[in-house]
């Protein structure tokens, strides 16, 4: 399904290489993110890309929810953002 996450917020086993630039390189992987959807790459941890990527694929959720993911959890939200692209990437719906 297009309109879901394509992992979990903690799904990290499912891609070790993402998760281990996300814990020692998160910034790297922002740049990264923020790349793969053509913005500026000070933006890719933001609470604004996390809502732009939800809301572009029409991902169930809320600014709210989006702030206090990015709040609590920043690397796994910004993880389960490229696991989610490179999913999207590999099916053709990116």
């Amino acid at each position: 399904q297009s309109n879901v996450w394509q992992t979990g917020l903690v799904d990290c086993c499912s891609d070790c290489g993402v998760c281990l630039c996300g814990a020692f390189c998160f910034y790297c992987l922002g740049c990264q993110v923020a790349s793969d959807m053509n913005e500026c790459c000070f933006c890719g941890g933001s609470v604004a890309m996390r809502t732009l990527y939800r809301t572009r694929y029409g991902i169930p959720g809320s600014i709210c929810s989006d702030f206090c993911t990015i709040l609590w959890c920043p690397v796994c939200a910004l993880c389960q953002i490229q696991r989610d692209i490179n999913r999207r990437k590999e099916m053709g719906i990116f």
